[in-house]
């Protein structure tokens, strides 16, 4: 037990203490520490209090002998604090300390050490800081604002340009703010926002020919009358074709590569030349696309299906339909109006909601857009809260990132005792040009050379799995057919 942890116990013995003083004092007095000396009760002698204080509390790093490695180290008042922070994910294994991997907090956590906000002696464990985290993100995900909570020795004013100077630029802390000692950013945050970005072609219908396409027509022969018609994605799938064919490159061609490359077999050299010919007009042509207003309109509506408080067990991993941890809530879905970056259209999506489950926003986003995409009904939205185990896919991590944790419950308090609320305010400025820099400039970039979404909707619609128990093709749902083990009155009463 360290010497700042025994005081906390020794502050908890005077509260104690406090608490069984004449009913006539003040438990606000108290706070403000207005307060006189308390009287020693039976319960808590002198007697107590020395022997806690005379207590071994010596927890510092031993060597093989058994004799402090730091013995000489000048031991400082460590102070419960909210660390703001901001990181482009790329390259990091998470946020979450994974040793031997990569990971944001293992580079904040040597930082600190560096900068002298955690000494030596305390330097080999986080649990000694009481560290935790608002939200956790997952390999490869950004934060423009986080906040973790733990004890650091912040008697230095210029704390947080030494931690950062000893930071990667990708990296940074904001601020630190003193917070009481109870205080736990996880547990007390009231929601988190999130921002996902998307080029607007990832709404576009599957490819004809492919899987996904021809299950969804021969679902439209069998149920009439239950997929939207989509002449905006017909369109753009025809005008490509047709520059294809001008270019000398034929369907019966295109549908060889894809089916040579599900095969991972070597193309020949005319289907090479085929190949490079129509991974270039298909690239123009979706940097050329722009979406409708009507169909930017249907994006926001499934999105806001989401809203409110549901059964979310299809939107990750490993939960039924009875967990109660599977209910979760959403407070809005904002999305952006269409803006250009290096001559694609995108779009950004604001997800606001109390928590999340592990991959829950990406399968959000993924169902959305494939509900979209392939012109079934936005109520199987809906149906997928229902008991029956469906597999959404997730939409590329590339863009996602958490905007920031919300303290609203917390900062009331704060404002009844007259301090200063915990939120990201005063460093917008900076982080906005963070994000810029190290976040949507390395998503978009990504995107441009890796083509991430493409490649996601492409694997989608080449995909011919089946369900091992039933043989019902795994993206049946998708399609007028619906999710197989539902009422077919419940799928097609639309």
């Amino acid at each position: 037990m360290s010497e700042s942890q025994t005081n906390e116990l020794v502050d908890q013995v005077d509260q104690v203490i406090v608490d069984t003083e004449s009913n006539n004092k003040d438990s606000n007095d108290y706070q403000q520490g207005n307060h006189r000396t308390p009287h020693i009760s039976k319960l808590a002698s002198e007697e107590k209090r020395q022997r806690l204080l005379q207590k071994d509390t010596d927890n510092r790093i031993l060597d093989e002998n058994g004799q402090p490695v730091y013995k000489n180290e000048e031991r400082k008042p460590k102070r419960k604090v909210a660390c703001m922070i901001g990181y482009c994910g790329t390259g990091y294994h998470g946020m979450q300390l994974n040793p031997p991997n990569k990971t944001i907090e293992g580079e904040l956590f040597n930082a600190f050490i560096k900068a002298g906000a955690i000494s030596m002696n305390n330097s080999n464990d986080l649990k000694k800081n009481g560290f935790m985290r608002a939200a956790r993100t997952d390999k490869g995900v950004h934060a423009a604002g986080n906040v973790i909570s733990l004890k650091m020795i912040i008697e230095d004013d210029k704390i947080v340009e030494k931690i950062n100077s000893e930071l990667p630029e990708q990296i940074r802390v904001w601020g630190i703010q003193r917070t009481n000692k109870a205080f736990d950013c996880r547990k007390l945050c009231s929601s988190r926002i999130y921002e996902y970005l998307m080029p607007t072609y990832s709404f576009l219908p599957p490819r004809p020919g492919s899987t996904l396409s021809k299950e969804i027509e021969n679902a439209n022969l069998e149920f009439k009358d239950i997929s939207r018609n989509d002449d905006e994605g017909n369109k753009f799938w025809n005008d490509l074709l047709n520059k294809c064919k001008e270019m000398g490159v034929e369907n019966n061609e295109i549908e060889q590569i894809y089916e040579a490359n599900r095969l991972n077999l070597e193309l020949s050299i005319p289907l090479e030349n085929a190949a490079i010919n129509f991974r270039k007009i298909s690239r123009e042509c979706r940097a050329n696309y722009r979406i409708s207003k009507e169909r930017l309109e249907l994006v926001r509506k499934a999105l806001n299906i989401y809203v409110g408080s549901h059964n979310f067990h299809n939107f990750t991993n490993g939960k039924n339909y009875k967990d109660p941890s599977a209910k979760r809530y959403m407070k809005s879905f904002q999305v952006s109006e269409p803006f250009l970056i290096e001559g694609t259209e995108w779009i950004s999506i604001k997800i606001h909601g109390q928590s999340f489950m592990l991959h829950q926003i990406r399968k959000m986003i993924g169902m959305a857009s494939l509900v979209i995409r392939t012109g079934c009904p936005l109520e199987r939205i809906e149906q997928a809260f229902g008991e029956t185990k469906i597999n959404i896919p997730k939409a590329p991590a590339l863009g996602l990132l958490l905007e920031q944790p919300v303290y609203d419950s917390y900062n009331n308090k704060l404002k009844d005792f007259g301090h200063d609320a915990l939120t990201f305010d005063k460093y917008k400025e900076e982080m906005d040009e963070f994000k810029h820099k190290f976040i949507y400039d390395k998503i978009f970039k990504e995107e441009q050379q890796e083509h991430v979404f493409s490649g996601f909707f492409s694997f989608i619609d080449a995909f011919n799995g089946t369900n091992e128990t039933t043989g019902v093709p795994i993206f049946q749902f998708l399609t007028a057919r619906g999710i197989h083990g539902l009422d077919n009155d419940i799928n097609h009463d639309q």
